[in-house]
Formats: structure tokens, C-alpha cells, sequence
């Protein structure tokens, strides 16, 4: 700690000093030939240091507005290789948030780097309009009263203009962000022509046999009144009652009888949903388990031998014990053994169940014996079909149980039925335990409410009936680029597992499924002649005209149904799911708008991750289904958007980002480079401390562009650039290779869609090559040569080729600096012929671009040269480092370096022309010793001489009668600069 302390004092004390050496200095200079700063080369640039981009990014937006900037970009790029990134649509129901400016600003980063390259790029941008959100959002507004007294066309009128006002509010939003588009003409879910893809795309499907009506157990949410699909479900903690209960066997088994059997038989079963038992009509087994005969509780019961020790730990038996023959040995049937034996149903006692056996059934929890209601779960219902079980469901729309469920329990809801259905239990003495639990529950992912399993009436997609599933499979595998490449193992699961797609909803504002059915007999009426009056009626009407027209008005006259001719037919009231909506836009969008340069499939398609369970993945079921293709080439998946402890953000915690706030704080070019910065293939954090951070990187970017632009203020690129590359000094060769090394390895980034990659690149280069090593060094000959030195000259030379690159590869991402940087080129570049008015049409930089044009073999050979250079250079600062800090050395400038080091590192120290070692090394002296030894080793002295009041260099002063006061180099220039002027 004293050592620290001691260290800390010397260096305050030292940098104390040095501040009175600079103040004494200025005064000196100011006395000695009335200061020579104006006989300097200062920089001199328009582009403000301070950046204002809060203010001045609209202004430039309007200015893009006026110019048709996204327009010309496409004129520009009409003949090269297109590029559609189909733009998946958000929902259309709030102001835009944190994770939808994060995925919009990717895809502008892919449309951006596309266009510079040449790519034709059309970009049009859609919103998803239909669903129970907005149609809830417009019941609450009007309220019980209100909604009781309109019908369903003027609801949908009202949903529509609910959709429409958000659309404008996120497009604003999104436009500020930078964001290149079609926003005057975007897709909407809700358009005629989009709703006629619908139709299509169900046509093809249905007429295949991959859309049927079916009966069976859907996700049903008894709050918003509809079917779900598996992508509307998430997961969260639920409580539930955990009920041990008993079933009363109608027969023992012979093997149980033989061991001496002879009291009723009970068979333990585990349940979590109380309200599901009304509705029992079978257990099942795991087929190849052994059950045996526990006896506890004064009854004997049949379940899982090995789970007895568990249940009978967490239902605290003090005592039981297992049926056993006459040699001792416990007696024990296999699961299938058991197929047959029936059993009377707990609460619907007329009703008597069958044992049954399915692999779902696990050994984990319960007593391996599972509660059957074919009614309330896929598992259950898909094991019933295999042994003809009976479908009970007595639970209504509203969650409530029916009289189906007994007199004792109709009218409950399912969440409120478990303290009664345990006293009936108790009552009857089958209840053998009760236990509160914590589990994960299905949740409607629009009202965030527990969600029932109910088998009802509904449409599905077939995923095996012809091959779906199969045909999905192998486009995920074999057709479609990943990025992340792990992301196919990811949508490949999820396709592999899916039960059949539930795609009708039980609501109002959608789609409807473009079905009819038979007023005489209820036959369904769905033929080719049927979907294409459908399809002219919403191209020409819209999906109103199906609520507020009769059938007979837009079928031909010779329509009726097949089965018994009626011509009576009544339209299906069920909408689609909108995820079915979203996912046809491969057709109501990439198809029916081709004139704009769209086609099918899309290039790439960019979402969350959680869209390979959603838009990903109907997209590519229906385009499989009606088309046997994916309607992509490649799909990028981006993560979440969570706060700086990685938690998600909510409202109640207060940890949200509004990107609003972020725009009008710190501009949207701070929000971009942020998304730039993170792996977006992992969800990533944000808040207002790390966008802080993300904005001092922003300031050394705009710092080092403003830097450029002033030392070129005098250069003219056609008049006085150097047109050979042997003619650049050393420093400025490898500078010009650096740069294009960097070009390449960006524009690799760039290609593979590694943004993060692309940003620690050009951070890299600009705090390390550019600013830390070339510009620290090359400010001497900038600021006190000639004006039109050749030395001058090739280091602006060099920076005009810094700066051509450095705007184009920045431009997709710091998308309003870099054109902020275009505006504000000396003048002498903004009036070169054919420059294009904006950067986004400047075209991407080539080896090509280089001027001068660097030689083939030069970048290896310069490389291997600057190897040697900076691994001395690496030594010396070290050193010059520890003068500083024990204030021996103010500056480095005050120093004279001896080097001692091979012929190896010497000859590359030579090769660097003129005063290129000091240059480099920015000390006044620089004096090389030739070792024997590998080792580099230096030493540091003072530098003879006085300090220039010119250009702050120690030399010997006072050897030019005409400037007594300057050294040699600083009196030639004040030379020149006096006879041009005289002249």
C-alpha cells in the first residue's frame, strides 16, 4: 500500500511538472517570433467534434426523405445479384421496444453491407395485424355495454384502425433508427391481396389431405376463448394440488389371487389437475415396468415396484408392505400383463376404465400408473386411439365443468375445483394423499393465464399424413444455411416433436378459414371451385366481404354439396391462427409482389430465437405443404434483449431500455454500434451504463474520422496525391496494407453476418494500427513540413485512402456518422465529378480502390519488415514508459534512444526512410547498435539539443542566421512558406 502510495505521488507530482514546462513553454513561444503556430499545417475541418446526434440524426433523416435515398440505392443496383431479406412481420400493438430495434438494426446491417457491395436489395417491411391482442385491446376500449351492441364487421373496422395507428407509431420508430426500407409501401396482414395468399396457400394444402377437421385435446385459453397453438404457449410456475388417489379395481389379477389376495384391489394413480378426474376413462402403464401389490394404508394397492419406497417417503407409511408368494418372493406383473382389467372411475362411478399401456409412462414421479382422459392431454388422447378409449370432456368454453362432470361439480372452474374434488375424495376414502407442488405449466402467451387441454372441433395441419414432417426435415438439414450452424439442431427438434398444427381460432379478427358447411346434412364443402371464388372475393373485397356477404353472392350458381346436394351452404365462423397468417407471407408477399423484385425463396430470413418454434417454423410448413421447398436459403436467429445482470426486462422491475429514450439521449448511431458490438446469436445485455460505454467507443471513432478529415482540409486528391506506391514512405506503406488487410477481413465478417467481428476489427484497427501507432506518428510531418512536401503529401495520401475505406465499411453501421463524415470532405473532394450526394452510394472498396495501387507481393513483404519494427518498437516504449513515470522524461520527444539489436531488426529499422525511426518512435533521436546477442535492449538518454518552439522536437538550435530560434528542418519551411507567400 505505501509502495502505491509513494508511486502515486510521484506521478502526480511529475505530472504536475510537465504542466508547468508546457505553460512555461507556450510563453515562450508566444515571446519567440510572436508564435509559429501559423505557420503550422493545423487540422482544419467542418465536421463539429461534438456530435449532437440526438438533434441532427432527424435532419438527416428528412434529408434521405427528400432524396429518395432508399430509392436510388435500389436504381443504382438494379442490374446486380439481388438479395431479399423477407422481413419477418411484429406485431402490430405498441410502440416499438429494445428487442425490435436490436432485430430491425441487424437486418439493416445485412441490407446495408448488401447494397454497398452492389446487391439489389429491396427490403419491404410488414407488419402482422390480426389476433386476440388487438381484438382485446378494442373490446376493453368499448367495454362489456358497447361490445354487447356492435356485430362483427364493425369490430373488425374498429381492430383495423387499432392495427393502422400502431403501424404508423412503430414505422416512425423504426425510421429513426436508421433504418433503410420500403416504408411507404409495407405488407400488411390485413391487405386484400395478403389475404388472399391465405387461401391459397389452404387450398394447396387441403386438397393434399394436409389440412383435416379433427376432435381432439388442443391448448385452449378459457380467458381469450380460443384454441392455441404450441408457439403461443410459454412456460411458467404454477402451485397445483398433487392428489395420490384410488381407483377401485373391478377384478384381481390370477397372479396376485394365487399369492392369497382376497381383499377389494385399488389402483394408486397421480395427478396435478384435479379437474381432469370427471373425465378418466382409462390408466396407463409403462408396458415393460413391474407393478406389484402394496399393501398401507388399511387397502391394498397396485403400482410401480419401483417407486414404492418414493410414495410411500412423501405420503409418510409408516408401515407397509408387498404381496408376497409362499416362497417369499415379491409378487409382480408386467405392465402389459395388465391389459384388460377395468376398474371403476373415481367420480363418474357409472363409468368403468381400462388398463391400457403407452411409452409416455415414466418411472420419475408418481406411482407409474397414469390418470387417462383421452379429453384433456395428447399423451392421453393418442394412447386412447390405440385401444379405442372413450373421449370425455366435460369442461365448457369458459373453463367451467358441465354436468358431464357430476352434480356435485358443475358450474366450477377448472382452477378453483381441487379443495373440493380432495373432501369428495376423503369422503368416498380413495384419497391416499395430498400434497401442495410447484411445477411448470402451459400459459397463453397473450393474457399470460394457465391454459386447459380440451378436446374440441378444430382444423389441423397434418404433420404425417403426407409426409410433412419428413419433407420439413430434410429442408431443415440439407437445404437451408443456419447462422448459428447449431440453430438447425435447434428448429430440427422442434419439427421432429410437434404434434399436429391446431390452426383455427375461435375469434373474430383474422382470416377465415375458407370453408363451408352444409345447412342440410353438415357435410363440409371445400372444393377447387370454392377456394378460387374465395381467393377473386379477397383479392377484390378483403376478408370483410366474408362476414358481411352471403356464400351464394361470390360461388358459382352450380355450388352444393356433394353428399346430398343442398346449395344451402353456411362459411366456417373459425379464423386462422396467425401464426399461419405470418407464415404464408412467403406467398402474399414474395410471390404477389415480385414486380418489386421480390421472389420466393427469400435469401435469408432474420428473427429472435424464439421464432424457430413460431414464424421459422409455419413459415416453413405451409411453403413446404404447398410448395415441397423452403421458402428460405438461410435463417439467422438473433437472441434476447436483457438488462445488465442478464435478467429479462419487464415493467414491474423498471429494467427496460426504451429505445425512444436511447435516440433522444444518445442518438441512434450509439444504439447501432451497441448492436454491432454484442454476439447477437446470444441474448445480450443493455442498459444505460453499457450504452455509456458504447458511447466513449463512439467519440474515439468520431475523434480519429474528425482528425482525418482536418489533416486532408488542404489536400486535393487528383492535384497532389502520390501516384506510385515506392514513392510513400515506409510508415505510410504499411499503413496502406494494414488497411487492406483490414478491408478484407471486415468484408469476410460482413459476408459470414459476423457484425460483432466486423466492430472488433475496426475498433482494433482504429484505437490500435491507426491512432495509437500511424497518427501519433505521423503528426510531426502533418503539422510542421511544407504544405506540399512529398513527406506531407504521402502521409495525406495515405489517410485519403484511410478515409475512403473507413466511411464505406462504418456506413452500415454508424449509418448517420458515416454519411455525416461523406458531407464534410475538404472541398476539393466534394466537387470531384460523379461523386455520388450520399455514401450509401459510394460503392464497396476493392484492392482495385488503392491509390497509388499496392503491388502484389508488397503486403507480405511489408508485413514480415514491420514484424522486426515493432517488436523493437515494444521495447522502447516500455522503456520510455518507465522515464515517464519517474519523471526523467516529460515527453517522449525529449528523448534519445540507443538500440541494440541483430543485423535482422536493424536492416528493418534502416529500411525505414529519412527519419522514419524516430518518426515512428516520436523521440528526437534515434541511434542503432549492432548486437551479436537476439536480445533487443535499449537505453535512454536525454536528447541534445533544444526544444524547436516550432515543432517541439530537440535539435540544435540557432545554425540558420535567418531563423536563429527554429531548427534546421523548421527554418527550410519557414523558407518556403515566406517565398510562396511573397510570390
Amino acid at each position: 500500500m505505501l509502495s502505491f502510495v509513494k508511486n502515486f505521488a510521484i506521478l502526480t507530482i511529475h505530472n504536475y511538472t510537465c504542466l508547468l514546462q508546457e505553460i512555461e513553454y507556450i510563453k515562450r513561444s508566444a515571446r519567440v517570433g510572436n508564435s509559429y503556430k501559423s505557420t503550422m499545417n493545423l487540422p482544419t475541418t467542418t465536421f463539429s467534434m461534438k456530435a449532437n446526434l440526438a438533434q441532427n440524426e432527424p435532419k438527416r433523416l428528412e434529408k434521405w426523405d427528400e432524396q429518395h435515398i432508399y430509392e436510388q440505392i435500389l436504381e443504382k443496383n438494379k442490374n446486380g445479384k439481388p438479395f431479399v431479406l423477407h422481413d419477418g412481420p411484429p406485431y402490430a400493438n405498441g410502440p416499438i421496444h429494445i428487442g425490435h430495434a436490436f432485430n430491425k438494426i441487424l437486418k439493416d446491417f445485412v441490407i446495408k453491407s448488401h447494397a454497398q457491395q452492389g446487391y439489389f436489395t429491396p427490403y419491404v417491411p410488414g407488419w402482422d395485424c390480426h389476433g386476440q391482442p388487438i381484438e382485446h385491446m378494442v373490446e376493453q376500449t368499448l367495454g362489456k355495454e358497447k361490445m354487447a351492441q356492435i356485430d362483427q364487421v364493425t369490430l373488425r373496422r374498429l381492430c383495423r384502425q387499432w392495427a393502422e395507428k400502431y403501424v404508423d407509431i412503430q414505422r416512425k420508430g423504426f425510421k429513426r433508427l436508421g433504418v433503410n426500407a420500403a416504408w411507404d409501401t409495407p405488407y400488411l396482414t390485413f391487405q386484400h391481396n395478403y389475404e388472399s395468399g391465405n387461401v391459397e396457400i389452404f387450398k394447396k394444402m387441403y386438397l393434399d389431405g394436409s389440412v383435416y377437421r379433427g376432435r381432439k385435446p388442443i391448448h385452449w385459453c378459457k380467458n381469450c376463448h380460443t384454441a392455441l397453438a404450441e408457439a403461443e404457449i410459454e412456460y411458467s410456475n404454477e402451485t397445483s394440488s398433487s392428489l395420490y388417489v384410488r381407483f377401485k379395481m373391478d377384478s384381481i389379477p390370477d397372479a396376485f389371487a394365487r399369492a392369497g389376495l382376497k381383499e377389494t384391489l385399488w389402483v394408486l394413480i397421480w395427478t396435478t389437475t384435479a379437474w381432469t378426474l370427471p373425465a378418466n376413462a382409462a390408466v396407463c402403464v409403462a408396458p415393460h415396468a413391474r407393478y406389484v401389490c402394496v399393501r398401507a394404508q388399511n387397502h391394498a394397492m397396485l403400482m410401480a415396484q419401483e417407486l414404492v419406497e418414493k410414495v410411500a417417503q412423501l405420503l409418510s407409511w409408516d408401515n407397509y408392505e408387498l404381496l408376497r408368494d409362499s416362497t417369499g418372493e415379491v409378487v409382480s406383473l408386467e405392465g402389459i400383463e395388465l391389459t384388460g382389467l377395468t376398474y371403476e372411475c373415481p367420480v363418474i362411478k357409472e363409468h368403468h376404465g381400462s388398463f391400457i399401456y403407452g411409452d409416455h409412462v415414466t418411472l420419475d414421479d408418481g406411482t407409474g400408473v397414469v390418470h387417462t382422459a383421452p379429453g384433456h392431454g395428447v399423451d392421453d388422447y393418442l394412447v386412447g386411439c390405440k385401444f379405442d378409449i372413450p373421449v370425455y370432456m366435460p369442461v365448457d368454453d369458459n373453463g367451467k365443468l358441465t354436468k358431464d362432470a357430476g352434480e356435485r361439480f358443475c358450474g366450477y372452474d377448472t382452477d378453483d375445483v381441487a379443495p373440493d374434488m380432495i373432501a369428495y375424495l376423503k369422503e368416498e376414502g380413495t384419497l391416499a394423499g395430498a400434497l401442495e407442488i410447484t411445477h411448470s405449466y402451459p400459459h397463453c402467451w397473450r393474457c399470460h393465464q394457465p391454459v386447459i387441454f380440451r378436446a374440441t372441433d378444430q382444423w389441423f395441419v397434418s404433420m404425417d399424413k403426407t409426409n410433412l414432417r419428413k419433407a420439413a426435415l430434410h429442408a431443415i438439414d440439407n437445404d437451408v444455411q443456419w447462422v448459428p450452424a447449431w440453430a438447425k439442431n435447434r428448429i430440427g427438434a422442434m419439427v421432429s416433436e410437434r404434434p399436429d398444427w391446431c390452426i383455427s381460432r375461435q375469434r373474430s379478427w383474422g382470416v377465415p378459414i375458407p370453408v363451408f358447411t352444409c345447412s342440410k346434412c353438415g357435410e363440409v364443402v371445400a372444393t377447387e371451385q370454392t377456394f378460387d371464388a374465395v381467393i377473386a372475393l379477397f383479392e377484390k373485397e378483403g376478408a370483410d366481404a366474408w362476414f358481411s356477404k352471403k356464400p351464394e353472392e361470390y360461388l358459382p350458381a352450380d355450388v352444393c354439396c356433394e353428399k346430398c346436394g343442398c346449395h344451402t351452404l353456411i362459411p366456417e365462423k373459425d379464423i386462422l391462427d396467425v401464426w399461419w397468417e405470418s407464415g404464408v407471407s412467403h406467398t402474399s408477399v414474395l410471390k404477389h409482389r415480385s414486380a418489386e423484385g421480390l421472389y420466393f425463396p427469400a435469401d435469408m430470413y432474420l428473427e429472435g430465437s424464439d421464432q424457430h418454434r413460431g414464424w421459422f417454423q409455419s413459415s416453413l410448413l405451409t411453403s413446404i405443404g404447398a410448395y415441397g421447398c423452403a421458402p428460405y436459403k438461410s435463417v439467422m436467429h438473433c437472441g434476447f434483449t436483457v438488462d445488465e445482470n442478464g435478467e429479462k426486462m419487464s415493467k414491474s422491475k423498471g429494467n427496460g431500455v426504451d429505445p425512444a429514450d436511447v435516440t433522444s439521449t444518445f442518438g441512434a448511431d450509439i444504439l447501432r454500434l451497441w448492436v454491432a458490438s454484442v454476439d447477437y446469436s446470444q441474448d445480450v445485455r443493455v442498459s444505460d451504463s453499457i450504452l455509456n460505454q458504447v458511447a466513449g467507443t463512439y467519440r474515439r471513432f468520431r475523434n480519429t474520422l474528425r482528425f482525418i478529415l482536418g489533416s486532408l482540409g488542404d489536400f486535393d486528391f487528383d492535384s497532389d496525391a502520390v501516384c506510385n506506391f515506392e514513392q510513400l514512405t515506409a510508415l505510410d506503406q504499411w499503413m496502406l496494407c494494414s488497411l487492406q488487410n483490414l478491408l478484407h477481413a471486415v468484408q469476410a465478417a460482413y459476408d459470414s453476418y459476423k457484425f460483432h467481428t466486423v466492430y472488433r476489427l475496426i475498433y482494433d484497427f482504429m484505437v490500435g494500427d491507426l491512432s495509437a501507432v500511424y497518427l501519433e506518428a505521423i503528426k510531426d510531418r502533418l503539422y510542421s513540413e511544407a504544405p506540399n512536401s512529398p513527406l506531407r503529401r504521402s502521409a495525406q495520401t495515405t489517410l485519403a485512402n484511410v478515409l475512403e475505406v473507413m466511411v464505406r465499411i462504418l456506413s452500415p453501421i454508424i449509418t448517420f456518422t458515416a454519411e455525416e463524415v461523406w458531407e464534410n470532405y475538404p472541398q476539393s473532394h466534394l466537387q470531384r465529378p460523379g461523386r455520388p450526394e450520399s455514401v450509401q452510394l459510394a460503392g464497396w472498396p476493392d484492392d482495385a480502390s488503392f491509390f497509388p495501387v499496392i503491388p502484389e507481393n508488397a503486403r507480405e513483404r511489408i508485413a514480415a519488415r514491420f514484424e522486426r519494427v515493432f517488436e523493437v518498437r515494444d521495447v522502447v516504449l516500455k522503456e520510455l514508459e518507465e522515464k515517464r513515470a519517474t519523471g526523467e522524461l516529460a515527453k517522449a520527444q525529449e528523448a534519445a534512444v540507443h538500440i541494440y539489436a541483430n543485423s535482422e531488426h536493424l536492416d528493418a529499422l534502416r529500411a525505414l526512410d529519412g527519419a522514419g525511426v524516430e518518426e515512428l518512435l516520436v523521440v528526437s533521436e534515434v541511434h542503432l547498435h549492432e548486437s551479436a546477442d537476439d536480445a533487443i535492449t535499449v537505453e535512454i538518454q536525454h536528447a541534445r539539443g533544444e526544444k524547436c518552439p516550432r515543432c517541439w522536437n530537440y535539435r540544435s538550435l540557432g545554425t540558420q542566421s535567418d531563423y536563429p530560434d527554429v531548427c534546421e528542418r523548421c527554418a527550410q519551411v519557414l523558407r518556403e512558406i515566406n517565398y510562396h507567400a511573397e510570390c
